[in-house]
């Protein structure tokens, strides 16, 4: 049994109401407050069967370490080659989380891919691969939750407004990036 709690879609709107009223409100919270606020992400990765769960920033610091090591987890699972992902990929993932009231891991199906990868996929036809796709700037994650609907995942990650969303029911991911912001 899943542990998240999925909002219907008609108040998702309404929850991102309630952020902007609370964002009105956190310049009112003493900073060492909010700097003890820790943001933790857990992930399973589909194609390596690693996992791991960590703090990568408390309050508006990232911890170096943390970023170091997701950058090595997401990696090229075809090549190996590590690249730089950008931490406001993971604060995405982490806001949309608690969007859905979810601590289960991400499953990842896709992180940072080098170009060589990328084009081998483009050109594959699997379809969905860019030609200048985010993945090889390590601003893009294609992810699933477990127990929680795709469609109600790509509508938590939408109502954030924090970049791309792409959904891929038939290959049962949602793409998120931190890019201009658009849905398909």
């Amino acid at each position: 049994m899943s542990i998240c709690r999925v909002p219907a879609r008609r108040n998702l709107l309404a929850s991102a109401g309630k952020l902007v009223v609370v964002g009105a409100f956190s310049s009112l919270v003493p900073s060492a407050f909010a700097a003890s606020s820790v943001r933790r992400l857990q992930f399973e990765h589909l194609h390596t069967g690693e996992t791991i769960s960590l703090a990568f920033a408390v309050g508006n610091r990232y911890l170096p370490s943390a970023l170091t090591a997701l950058n090595n987890f997401l990696r090229d699972h075809y090549t190996g080659e590590v690249g730089a992902i950008d931490p406001q990929l993971f604060d995405l993932l982490f806001r949309t989380s608690q969007e859905l009231g979810c601590r289960e891991p991400f499953q990842v199906i896709s992180g940072y891919r080098c170009p060589t990868t990328n084009n081998s996929l483009r050109l594959a036809g699997g379809g969905g691969v860019a030609r200048q796709s985010l993945h090889m700037e390590g601003k893009a994650i294609d992810v699933r939750l477990p127990g929680v609907a795709l469609e109600d995942l790509r509508d938590a990650a939408i109502s954030l407004q924090g970049g791309g969303v792409g959904f891929y029911a038939r290959e049962q991911f949602v793409h998120l990036d931190t890019g201009r912001i658009r849905s398909w």
